[in-house]
C-alpha cells in the first residue's frame, strides 16, 4: 500500500509504531544491560507510552557485566536499537541487535525471541539471494573476464575524524534505490503495480546512467581497469596539470585494448600507461565532487530535465522509497560522529553514476564509495575497518544475504531493508538516537 513520505504524522503510524516497539521489546530482553532509558518527553512525542513500563523493567538487570569488547570499544553508552538477532527466522526483517562490545549471547544461553501479536506489512520474504548484476554490461564485471588487479590505496583519503564513533556501511540496489526490481519488474508485482510501466523506468534510468558513465565518467576507457576505490592507483599520478591535457588523443584506450592490460591475468602497463590511467580516476573525483550537488549543471538543460522527470516518475511508482532512504542517510550526514560509507556490487564508475543520477552526491563523498565487483562484499568491509580503525561501531545496512554475511563475519550489527517499513523504522531509530 502506499507510505506516506516521513512526517510527523507517521509517528503515530500503527504499522511503525507496533515494528518499533515489538523491536524495543526484543532488545530489552535480549540485551538489557545496554539499553539507555529514554526520557518521557521523548516517550510521549512519540505516542508510545508502553516504552516505559519496559525501560523501567531493564534497570533491574543494570547489575549485568558488559560484554567482552574484542574491538577494544569504549563503553561510551551506546544508544542501540534492537531486532534481528542471530536466532531469529529470516521472515523477521528489518531487526538490528548488538551490544557495545559487538558480541553475540554466549553458547549455553537460550537466544531470547519475541513474537509480536501483529507485523506491520502484509508482505514478508525471506534473505534476499545474493543480487544478480543491473544489467549485461555489469555483469561481465563479476565473470572473471574484465576483473582489474586490486592494489593497495597508497594514497588514501584524509583519515577520519577523532570524535568518530558510528560507521553506517551501506547497499545501494534495493537498499537506498530501487533498481534492479524495477527492470524485472518483481518490484511492480509485489506492490501491485504495473510491471511494464516498471520495467520501462528501470530501462530509461539504465540508459542514462551508462550515458552519464561513458560521456563524463570515462567508462569507455575503464570498464576493464575497474577498482575498488577512487584513490587506489593515485599512487601512479604525478599530479600534472589536466587543464589543458587532451585524454581522447593520449593513446590509453588503444593500448589497453591491445595488450589485455586490465583483465584478470593481473598484467599491469607500464609507468606512462599506469600514470595515464590514475589522471582519468583523478578527473573522475573532480567531476564527481564538482557536481554531486549540481547533477543538472553537469547533464546539461535538455537531459536536466529528462533526469527529473524520470526521477520523478520512479519516486511515484516506488512510494517514494528513495526519499525515505535519504531521511535517515541525511540524519547520519549531519552528525560530527557519524559517517555514511557505500558498499555496492556495481562496478566503481556506473556505480558513481548511479550515485549522482539519484541525487546521493551530498551523503556520500567520493572517497567513502567502495565497488565489491572485484573483491566481494566482506573484503570491502575489511579495508573499511582498515581506514577507520577498531574503536568505532559499524553497523550495515542492506537487504542482501552478502552483506548480510559480511557482517557476521565482521561482528557489525545488520539492519535489514526490505520495505518502506524498515527505513521509516530505521529513521525513528536514528531520530529517538538509539542508533
Amino acid at each position: 500500500h502506499p507510505v506516506c513520505v516521513y512526517t510527523s504524522s507517521c509517528h503515530s503510524s500503527p504499522e511503525v509504531s507496533q515494528r518499533y516497539a515489538g523491536q524495543q521489546k526484543n532488545l530489552i530482553r535480549t540485551y538489557p544491560h545496554i539499553l539507555p532509558t529514554p526520557s518521557s518527553q521523548n516517550m510521549a512525542a512519540y505516542g508510545q507510552t508502553q516504552y516505559t513500563t519496559g525501560m523501567q523493567q531493564a534497570a533491574a538487570y543494570a547489575s549485568y557485566p558488559q560484554p567482552g569488547q574484542p574491538y577494544g570499544i569504549p563503553a561510551y553508552g551506546i544508544k542501540t536499537e534492537g531486532g534481528l538477532s542471530q536466532s531469529q527466522s529470516p521472515g523477521q526483517t528489518g531487526f538490528l541487535s548488538y551490544s557495545s562490545g559487538f558480541t553475540t549471547p554466549q553458547t549455553g544461553q537460550a537466544p531470547y525471541s519475541y513474537q509480536m501479536q501483529a507485523e506491520y506489512s502484509t508482505i514478508h520474504s525471506p534473505s534476499t539471494p545474493i543480487k544478480d548484476s543491473d544489467s549485461d554490461r555489469l555483469r561481465r564485471a563479476s565473470d572473471g573476464k574484465s576483473r582489474g588487479r586490486g592494489r593497495r590505496n597508497n594514497n588514501p583519503s584524509p583519515p577520519p575524524d577523532s570524535d568518530l564513533e558510528r560507521v553506517f556501511i551501506w547497499d545501494l540496489d534495493e537498499t537506498i534505490i530501487v533498481f534492479h526490481s524495477l527492470l524485472t519488474g518483481s518490484y511492480a508485482n509485489r506492490y501491485g503495480r504495473d510491471p511494464p510501466t516498471s520495467v520501462s523506468l528501470g530501462l530509461r534510468m539504465e540508459e542514462m546512467i551508462f550515458n552519464l558513465a561513458d560521456t563524463h565518467l570515462f567508462f569507455n576507457d575503464l570498464e576493464e581497469c575497474d577498482q575498488v576505490h577512487i584513490d587506489d592507483v593515485s599512487s601512479d599520478d604525478n599530479g600534472q596539470d589536466l587543464s589543458t591535457y587532451n585524454f581522447s588523443a593520449d593513446g590509453f584506450h588503444a593500448a589497453a585494448t591491445s595488450a589485455n592490460l586490465c583483465l584478470a591475468t593481473g598484467v599491469r602497463g607500464g609507468v606512462d600507461w599506469m600514470r595515464k590511467l590514475a589522471f582519468r580516476y583523478r578527473r573522475v573525483k573532480e567531476i564527481y565532487t564538482t557536481y554531486k550537488n549540481n547533477v543538472g549543471g553537469l547533464l546539461g538543460p535538455a537531459k536536466r530535465e529528462a533526469w527529473l522527470q524520470l526521477r520523478a516518475e520512479i519516486e511515484a511508482l516506488t512510494d517514494s522509497w528513495l526519499t525515505l532512504a535519504l531521511k535517515a542517510l541525511t540524519l547520519i550526514h549531519s552528525r560530527s560522529n557519524c559517517v555514511n560509507i557505500l558498499v555496492t556490487t556495481t562496478q566503481l564508475i556506473p556505480a558513481l553514476a548511479k550515485v549522482l543520477l539519484y541525487g546521493l552526491g551530498i551523503v556520500f563523498p567520493i572517497e567513502n564509495i567502495y565497488s565489491a565487483t572485484k573483491i566481494g562484499k566482506e573484503s570491502c568491509f575489511e579495508r573499511v575497518i582498515q581506514r577507520f580503525g577498531r574503536k568505532v561501531v559499524y553497523i550495515v545496512v542492506g537487504d542482501g544475504v552478502e552483506e548480510e554475511q559480511g557482517s557476521k563475519k565482521h561482528n557489525m550489527p545488520f539492519w535489514r531493508i526490505s520495505s518502506h517499513s524498515d527505513l521509516m523504522a530505521l529513521h525513528h531509530a536514528l531520530d529517538l538516537e538509539y542508533l
